[in-house]
């Protein structure tokens, strides 16, 4: 973390609407930066620099390192939030597909996600850490929903579990991802495709 006086929550948190717009062009422009190379270990002071403002901005509404860049990977999530919801309320792996599909074209973002899913492990990271355990929590409910509606509708086998089906789902997404990061020849549609006529009646 960077050392620096310290700053309210609320004007931290962007509490105000100018706060507040100002707080998201900020994350805009991170994701833009992010989006090809991640972040690169790199310091707040370096991304205050590749994003194109001072340090001490930056610190006005983020207070570590760790803090900018879970908020970046919520920023983004929150953008297509809307869009998933409207899909086919059965759809199961079709959501990580989407998902996988966008992602293809931001690999620093995918690498980004990543490498702060791993470190969330560590006991210092208690900001990342809340962070994936609430997505993950969310992701599985929204999951098991639709699971469950596929399963009354007969088009998803009923002799599964569905909340077992829900983590296996997002294990293979993001196991995929970390592969295609690796190795860009990884078909992940072609997996979860498979993945899909598994859960298939």
């Amino acid at each position: 973390m960077d050392d620096a006086a310290p700053v309210p929550d609320d004007a931290r948190r962007g509490a105000y609407p100018k706060g507040v717009a100002r707080r998201k062009e900020i994350l805009a422009r991170a994701i833009e930066v992010f989006a090809e190379k991640g972040s690169e270990r790199t310091s707040l002071r370096a991304i205050a620099e590749a994003i194109g403002i001072s340090h001490a901005a930056l610190l006005h509404y983020f207070s570590s390192r760790e803090e900018l860049l879970v908020e970046v990977l919520r920023e983004r999530e929150d953008r297509y939030r809307d869009v998933d919801a409207q899909r086919d309320p059965t759809e199961i792996v079709g959501i990580m597909h989407n998902a996988a599909h966008r992602n293809a074209a931001v690999p620093g973002l995918v690498s980004l996600y990543t490498t702060m899913l791993a470190s969330s492990l560590e006991s210092d990271k208690e900001y990342a850490r809340d962070y994936f355990t609430t997505r993950f929590e969310s992701v599985r409910h929204k999951l098991i929903t639709r699971i469950e509606a596929g399963q009354a509708a007969g088009t998803v086998r009923t002799d599964l579990d569905a909340r077992a089906v829900a983590a296996l789902v997002i294990a293979a997404s993001d196991g995929l991802q970390i592969q295609w990061l690796l190795d860009d020849s990884i078909d992940i549609s072609k997996s979860l495709a498979l993945l899909d006529r598994l859960l298939e009646v």
